[in-house]
C-alpha cells in the first residue's frame, strides 16, 4: 500500500490540521476532531447551529461544508468509524446558543447511536436538540424498509438546505422540518469500479474481476448489493438513474436537482461524462434538471467510481439551494448552460458532387485501408506509448483514422485535394502533437503534387517534401527516435525503388518495408525529443509508437495495391 501518510493512528488529526490551516473561516478544537465556523457570533447571538459529521475518509465531507450558509460544526471519527458520544456533545456546547441545535445523521448505527445519545444529553444540559436523519440509498429498497436504508451523498443538499434556513433565522422546528422533507425527497445510488484502501488495514476491502463493478454500494469500502458487468457510462448511469426513478416515483414533468459524487479516485474526466449521460437520460425521460453539481462531495477514500443523486424540488427549496454560503467544498449554484454548443462561423464545407479522377480513387483506397489499420492497432499503439510516452497514441491514431473514413467523397477528386483535405481533418481530429506533424505533412505533400498529374517521379517529391515538413517543424532527425526514423527510409526507400524500375505500387511495399526496419531499430536508440526522452535509457528496449504507427498504416496502404506481380498473374 502507498498512502501519503505519516503514522495510521494519527490521519484524522493531521488530515484536519492541513485542511482547516487551509480555510479561512474555520478552526479545530484543541481536543477534539471537531471543525468549528470561526468566528461565531455571541452565544446569545447565535441563529440555529447545524451540527453533522461521521466517519473520516469521506473528505471534503464533513469539514468542508463548515462554513456560513451551511454547518456550523463538524465532528470527525477515525476512518469509516462513528465518531464519540463526547465529541458531538463537546461541539454541541462549543457552537450551540438559545436557537439550539440541528444534527444531521447519516443513517448508519453507530452515528444515530452516538448523535442520538449527544442530543438526549444537550437537552439535559437545557439546550434545545432536533434530529434529521439521512437514509437516501435506494439501492437497499428490496433488501430493507426505507427506514433503514443507508444515508450517503445526498446527505450534502440537505447540509445545504436546512444551513441555508438556519442562516436566514428560521427556527430550530422550521429548519428541522426543511431537512427532513429534503431528505424523504432524495434518493441515491453509487456504483465502484474498484475497492479503497483503509490506511490502518493495507489492503483493498473486496475483490472485483476484471470487467465487474459493485452496484449499491455504501460509503464505507463495503461491497455493493451485487456485482454486475462492467458497461459504457451511459449504461451504469441508466441503471442508476433507472433505481432511483423508480423509487422516488418521477415521471415525466418533475423538477429535480442532480448531484453527481465521485467516491474518491474518479477524475474530473468521468464525471463530466457521468453528468453528460445523466442530463441526457433525464432530458429523455422530460425531467427537469433545475441544478446540477459534479465533482467529490461525499467520498469512500479512495475509491473508483459515483454516485447518483436526485432530489425534487420547488422554488422554495431552489432559493434555499442557491443562497449564498462560503463552505469551502460547496461548488456554486449549480446552474445548467442553456446554450452548451456554439455553432462556428466561418466556411462551411461544400457538399457539391465533383468527379472523382483516378488519381482520387487510388488516394480513397490507400487512406480508408490505412484508416482500418489504425482502428485496428489502437490497443497496440496505446500500450506502446504507455511504456515510454503519456499512453494517447493508439485513440489519436483512431480518431484520426475516423476522421479519415468520415470525409465526403468530394475530399477524393484528386490526389493534391485528397492530402489537403486528410490535412485539414487530422488537424481537427488529433490534439498533442500527432495532429500538427500529420497534417503539416500531408499540406506540404498536397502543394508539391498540386497543378499536374501525380506521376511516380511526383509522388517521390511529395513524400519528401512531406518528411522534410515533419523534420523542419519538430526538429527531429534521423536516430532521434521519432516517427521520422520510419518515414525518413521509407522516403529513401520508395525513390530508390522508382529509380530501379518498380512500379509505384511496388515501390510503396518497399518504403512499408524499410518504415518496418527502421521503426523496430528505434527500440535501440536512447530518445533524445519528445516525452520518451524524459525516460532517457528506460525507454531503450521498446520500439517508438509514432514510428511503429506509420509503418502500420504504411504498410496497410501498400497492401491495399495490386503490384506488377500480383497484375502478371
Amino acid at each position: 500500500m502507498k498512502k501519503l501518510i505519516n503514522d495510521p493512528l494519527h490521519v484524522v488529526r493531521e488530515m484536519l490540521e492541513g485542511a482547516v490551516a487551509t480555510s479561512p473561516g474555520q478552526a479545530l478544537l484543541d481536543r477534539e476532531n471537531v471543525v468549528v465556523r470561526q468566528p461565531l457570533p455571541a452565544r446569545n447571538a447565535r441563529q440555529v447551529a447545524l451540527l453533522s459529521g461521521g466517519g473520516s475518509g469521506h473528505e471534503p465531507a464533513h469539514a468542508g461544508y463548515v462554513g456560513e450558509g451551511m454547518l456550523t460544526a463538524a465532528i470527525a471519527g477515525d476512518v469509516f468509524t462513528s465518531p464519540s458520544t463526547d465529541a458531538v456533545l463537546a461541539a454541541i456546547r462549543e457552537v450551540a446558543g438559545p436557537a439550539g441545535a440541528l444534527l444531521i445523521v447519516k443513517n448508519y448505527t453507530g452515528d444515530r447511536l452516538n448523535f442520538g445519545l449527544a442530543a438526549e444529553l444537550a437537552r439535559g444540559e437545557g439546550i434545545p436538540v432536533e434530529v434529521a436523519v439521512v437514509a437516501d440509498d435506494v439501492a437497499l429498497r428490496d433488501t430493507v424498509e426505507k427506514s433503514r436504508r443507508r444515508g450517503v451523498a445526498g446527505t450534502v443538499l440537505v447540509h445545504k438546505i436546512a444551513g441555508a434556513a438556519a442562516e436566514r433565522g428560521q427556527s430550530l422546528v422550521e429548519v428541522a422540518d426543511l431537512a427532513r422533507s429534503a431528505a424523504e425527497d432524495i434518493g441515491t445510488m453509487g456504483v465502484a469500479l474498484g475497492p479503497c484502501t483503509l490506511p490502518a488495514a493495507g489492503k483493498p476491502n473486496f475483490v472485483l474481476e476484471a470487467g465487474e463493478v459493485e452496484l449499491g454500494l455504501g460509503i464505507h469500502g463495503e461491497p455493493g448489493v451485487r456485482k454486475a458487468p462492467l458497461g459504457s457510462a451511459d449504461e451504469l448511469v441508466e441503471t442508476l438513474l433507472a433505481a432511483i426513478i423508480a423509487d422516488r416515483g418521477l415521471s415525466k414533468g418533475s423538477r429535480v436537482v442532480l448531484l453527481v459524487n465521485g467516491l474518491g479516485s474518479t477524475p474530473p474526466m468521468e464525471l463530466a461524462i457521468v453528468a453528460r449521460s445523466a442530463l441526457k437520460a433525464l432530458a429523455a425521460r422530460g425531467i427537469a434538471v433545475e441544478r446540477a453539481w459534479t465533482g467529490t462531495f461525499l467520498s469512500a477514500l479512495d475509491m473508483p467510481g459515483v454516485s447518483l443523486s436526485l432530489m425534487t424540488v420547488d422554488d422554495a427549496r431552489l432559493a434555499l439551494l442557491d443562497a449564498a454560503t462560503d463552505a469551502p467544498a460547496w461548488p456554486g449554484k449549480g446552474k445548467l448552460n442553456a446554450m452548451p454548443v456554439a455553432v462556428m462561423s466561418g466556411r462551411t464545407d461544400s457538399t457539391a458532387t465533383v468527379a472523382v479522377a483516378p488519381g482520387g480513387d487510388v488516394a480513397k483506397r490507400l487512406a480508408h485501408a490505412a484508416a482500418v489499420a489504425l482502428i485496428t492497432a489502437e490497443d497496440q499503439l496505446t500500450e506502446l506509448d504507455a511504456r515510454a510516452g503519456d499512453g494517447d497514441l493508439g485513440a489519436s491514431m483512431a480518431r484520426a483514422a475516423l476522421a479519415i473514413r468520415a470525409l465526403p467523397e468530394t475530399a477524393w477528386n484528386a490526389p493534391s485535394g485528397a492530402l489537403a483535405e486528410i490535412g485539414n481533418a487530422l488537424s481537427r481530429a488529433i490534439g498533442g502533437s500527432s495532429g500538427p506533424f500529420y497534417a503539416t505533412a500531408l499540406l506540404r505533400a498536397s502543394r508539391e503534387l498540386a497543378g499536374g498529374d501525380a506521376t511516380p517521379a511526383r509522388l517521390a517529391d511529395a513524400f519528401d517534401a512531406a518528411v522534410n515538413a515533419i523534420t523542419e517543424l519538430g526538429g527531429a532527425r534521423l536516430g532521434d527516435r521519432t516517427m521520422v526514423d520510419a518515414l525518413e527510409p521509407a522516403a529513401a526507400a520508395f525513390r530508390n525503388a522508382l529509380s530501379a524500375g518498380s512500379s509505384a505500387a511496388d515501390a510503396l511495399k518497399s518504403a512499408a518495408e524499410a518504415a518496418a526496419k527502421g521503426a523496430e531499430h528505434t527500440a535501440t536508440l536512447r530518445p533524445r525529443l519528445g516525452r520518451a526522452s524524459y525516460l532517457g535509457e528506460r525507454a531503450v528496449g521498446v520500439p517508438d509508437g509514432g514510428a511503429v504507427a506509420v509503418a502500420i498504416w504504411l504498410r496497410a496502404a501498400a497492401d491495399s495495391l495490386p503490384t506488377k506481380k500480383d497484375a502478371d498473374e
